[in-house]
């Protein structure tokens, strides 16, 4: 019979500087996490019929990334908070120079909104696959 041994790999304790890249990882995300909720909540409330939420919670949420943002600065999250504030300052801009069109349909529908809503809304998902990835975002 041949003898068996357990081989034990001792890594160590993680480094400071490991610890701390993990936090600052595990904040990032959860940043991350909470603005594409609030994002995702208006993007929905736009795009559903009836539904109504409060333009403070994208303000909120724009106001989360733009004091974050640097703190992504060289990770794969700089990526996620450049693309959900040029999100909402794309979409902001483009509701209005639609405002015409509102007010030409008088006050119940503009086509163009639909359209920028859908595209938010798409902008918001395939931000948080992509976080969810792990990943960039392009």
């Amino acid at each position: 019979m041949s003898e068996s041994r357990d081989v034990v790999i001792d890594v160590g304790k993680p480094t400071p500087e490991a610890e701390a890249a993990a936090a600052a990882e595990r904040s990032l995300r959860i940043w991350g996490g909470i603005s594409y909720l609030l994002h995702l909540l208006v993007a929905l409330a736009a795009v559903i019929p009836g539904a109504s939420i409060s333009i403070a919670v994208l303000i909120i949420a724009l106001v989360m990334d733009l004091a974050k943002k640097d703190d992504a600065a060289g990770t794969w999250h700089a990526s996620h908070f450049a693309w959900r504030i040029s999100s909402v300052l794309w979409a902001g801009a483009l509701y209005v120079v639609t405002i015409p069109a509102f007010f030409l349909g008088l006050f119940l529908f503009n086509p163009a909104w639909v359209l920028i809503s859908g595209w938010f809304l798409w902008r918001i998902v395939k931000g948080m696959i992509r976080m969810n990835q792990n990943k960039e975002i392009h």
